[in-house]
């Protein structure tokens, strides 16, 4: 909702609104901005503080004193005056049969009432208060509010610093920042961005890597979505050359500069391909270059024994996606979640039910959410997945080209501290054909322990043992490969 809608709400003599939101003090400023737009005496309760006037501020003792729930909502029967009371986490006082009673009472009293209440709580009210009133959604912070959070909180800072404080951010890179903040209340979007301008007391583009583990690490693991640390770059994986022109292309779609060109943001996209050519490595890529947060949901979880469960944990997973979007989700090996969905089921239609939710959300959201998806096995995915308008585009990735072999081993030796140009690369490469990304690392560290076994620097020789000692998938699986890749041709866009 719009926060213009709550004084729609109190115009139109709701006796009880319901903000449920983690971010109270937002939920709380904005109420008072319409109690003082409507000229109206606005007066705060808590169990600590009793019942206060706050607006027009008059000072003093409380009204209701401190830990007396029900003489303060009492004090709301009794009034004839016009006011807008708030009252701070009442759901915890709803086990008391007298405070429901006095809550009916006030729902139920005449059109005539000059008052309006509301409660604003960050749990869950019972149902039998939750009938008695309207809720309202304050939602989270947008892109204006976050931009002046920043700027406020920098400009607090400079003010208050003994040191000097500088800001390098241009243009680009503030909206960069405030989108990686969408999804946090303003108090952890204020804590995080202090915390990385107190780090070197420069606000500059070092931070905005800060500031996404910040919040990866605040966010941590939320229900069937864990938070990833991206701890890769585009130089990390070989080949694949048009998926990365691809992403590179799009890269800049979440800004504003893009919706004020015309543009929406790119939707996802479907990684098809052999195991262990680095599909699930794409997704860290992505999040690293995009500087965006990575999510990932774990298909496993989401099934539970109780009817209602799994499809409750699925929405609930998407709702915590939207609510900190921007961000890249990540669905793994997506077959296995709804493996069951493209044909006769024994699970009573529960994969059914699952993919339409998935499918319905992926149609309707309107969020910065970019969903990667991978898959190893195309026979288990139902068709209606595959129809133009779920993704952007599917991609297919193939097993790498000698070429992109001989990055790959270039990569992988220099992650470990070796110059590719000590060893025989072509021979290398010749004796890997067939051998997927996943293969070749293995290859790799296998000589390398062969080598530390021996006492020896490792060389291509040890290298070639391993490579030999091993059968890759594409010889093992060799009919599914050629099924997979017979499939892919002219449906799928080449990723390499």
């Amino acid at each position: 909702m719009h926060p213009s809608d709550l004084g729609l709400l109190i115009q139109a003599r709701n006796p009880i609104i319901a903000i449920q939101t983690p971010d109270e003090p937002r939920a709380i400023k904005i109420v008072r901005e319409f109690s003082e737009q409507l000229k109206l005496p606005f007066y705060e309760w808590s169990i600590v503080d009793g019942l206060r006037q706050t607006y027009p501020p008059i000072g003093g003792k409380a009204v209701i004193e401190p830990n007396k729930v029900i003489p303060a909502l009492g004090h709301l029967r009794q009034t004839t005056m016009p006011a807008l009371y708030l009252f701070k986490d009442l759901g915890a006082h709803c086990k008391d049969a007298q405070v429901v009673r006095l809550l009916r009472e006030l729902y139920y009293s005449p059109d005539s009432r000059l008052w309006t209440l509301v409660m604003v709580d960050g749990g869950s009210l019972p149902p039998e208060v939750k009938r008695l009133t309207v809720p309202f959604e304050v939602g989270w912070p947008d892109e204006e509010e976050l931009t002046d959070l920043v700027r406020e909180t920098y400009r607090h800072i400079k003010r208050e610093s003994l040191v000097e404080v500088q800001s390098k951010l241009t243009k680009r890179e503030m909206e960069q920042l405030v989108q990686t903040l969408r999804g946090l209340t303003t108090e952890e979007a204020r804590r995080i961005v202090a915390g990385a301008i107190h780090e070197d007391n420069i606000l500059d583009s070092a931070d905005l890597t800060r500031v996404i583990e910040a919040k990866r690490n605040r966010l941590g693991t939320m229900g069937c979505l864990e938070a990833i640390a991206v701890d890769v770059s585009p130089d990390d994986i070989g080949g694949l050359k048009n998926l990365k022109q691809w992403l590179n292309l799009r890269r800049g779609g979440f800004s504003a500069r893009a919706r004020e060109f015309g543009l929406d943001p790119p939707r996802g996209i479907l990684l098809l391909g052999v195991q262990g050519c680095g599909k699930s490595l794409c997704a860290k890529v992505v999040a690293s270059a995009w500087r965006m947060p990575l999510l990932r949901m774990d298909p496993g979880v989401l099934y539970q024994k109780f009817i209602g469960e799994s499809e409750a944990r699925l929405r609930e997973a998407l709702t915590q996606a939207e609510s900190m979007s921007p961000v890249i989700l990540w669905i793994d090996e997506i077959e296995k979640a709804f493996a069951s969905a493209g044909a006769e089921s024994a699970d009573g239609g529960l994969s059914q039910r699952m993919f339409g939710t998935l499918l319905s959300w992926m149609q309707d959201h309107r969020q910065p959410i970019f969903l990667m998806a991978t898959a190893n096995n195309i026979g288990q995915l139902p068709p209606e997945l595959m129809r133009k308008g779920r993704f952007d585009e599917i991609f297919f990735v193939d097993l790498p080209e000698k070429e992109d072999r001989e990055s790959i081993f270039g990569i992988h030796l220099r992650k470990r501290r070796r110059e590719k140009t000590t060893f025989e690369m072509q021979a290398l490469v010749e004796a890997s054909e067939g051998y997927s990304g996943a293969e070749i690392e293995q290859a790799v560290v296998s000589g390398m322990y062969a080598a530390f076994a021996e006492g020896a620097e490792c060389q291509t020789e040890h290298i070639l043992s391993a490579i030999r000692a091993s059968q890759p998938l594409s010889v093992v699986l060799r009919e599914r490969v050629e099924t997979l890749r017979a499939w892919a041709k002219g449906r799928c866009v080449p990723a390499d």
